[in-house]
């Protein structure tokens, strides 16, 4: 017997099959309330990762679009047919469709979700209790730079860098699973007094932790079978693979700074272009 099987990865969803576009929405509503109406609507198909509203162009009748990003492809699809055609908050119907563009071959390799969005999909197929995290080990790494030197800051004496390492464990209790994560979290801190750089290696500790399990995360998938149950699979690659003798000392990490990414957890992908094709 064939047995339907989707896969979830913890990563922004930009393929097509996943994402909605909802228009013929009256403009007598706030977008604020069209935005509560549609998320209400469409959540109830599955996790969603991003609801956008925005107002008709100019030279369209006046109304708003909606654009509805799902992890899953099968209840994207779901969805669309459930909803198309259905009033549901107005007296005219929606419509709603699959988007149908194909993105450029450079946004083919989707980002990472924020550490918030990790958790709350976690949470709705595992639950609360599924998966659990701890720090394997949390380094402060300021005072080295690749060739263990003391790392400084070019020009003001009264500038710092700090940087932070931190490997983590993401564990599965009922499915006997594990896997580890990697975060490096730098900045540089002008001032020496002493509140304000606690304060400041408080939040670049918090922000390699993160980054860590974002990194442990992105090694999950999730596979969710046809008759709702959900197994867990670890992509682990050779050379990640670490016995705890090991890790003393030892945080083998990419050299990125944590200005790369977003430590204030805001959406990942507003600066990937939305895609407003559709087969009519």
């Amino acid at each position: 017997m064939e047995v339907e099987v989707d896969v979830i990865e913890f990563r922004v969803p930009i393929e097509n099959n996943k994402t909605l576009f909802v228009w013929n929405i009256q403009p007598i509503f706030s977008e604020a309330f069209i935005y509560e109406s549609i998320w209400n609507i469409f959540c109830k198909f599955g996790p969603l990762y991003l609801v956008k509203v925005c107002p008709n162009a100019a030279v369209v009748e006046p109304g708003f679009y909606a654009l509805v990003k799902y992890f899953s492809a099968a209840q994207a699809s779901k969805a669309q047919r459930a909803t198309h055609g259905r009033g549901f908050f107005q007296n005219s119907p929606l419509k709603v469709k699959l988007s149908t563009k194909q993105y450029p071959n450079f946004l083919h390799n989707s980002k990472p979700l924020s550490h918030s969005k990790c958790q709350d999909l976690a949470n709705h197929y595992l639950g609360f209790n599924g998966w659990s995290t701890h720090i394997v080990t949390l380094k402060d790494i300021s005072n080295c730079d690749n060739a263990g030197r003391l790392s400084t800051t070019p020009g003001d004496p009264q500038e710092i860098t700090l940087k932070y390492g931190c490997i983590m464990e993401v564990t599965f209790p009922q499915h006997g699973l594990s896997c580890r994560g990697v975060g490096v979290a730098e900045e540089t801190v002008e001032g020496t007094g002493t509140d304000i750089v606690l304060l400041k290696r408080g939040k670049l500790q918090r922000w390699a932790r993160d980054k860590a399990v974002v990194d442990a995360f992105e090694k999950v998938l999730l596979l969710v079978l046809g008759n709702g149950k959900v197994v867990v699979e670890c992509r682990m690659e050779r050379d990640n693979v670490l016995q705890d003798e090991d890790l003393e000392g030892l945080i083998k990490v990419n050299d990125i700074p944590w200005s790369q990414f977003d430590p204030d957890g805001q959406e990942e992908d507003e600066d990937i272009p939305w895609d407003l094709s559709v087969n009519m």
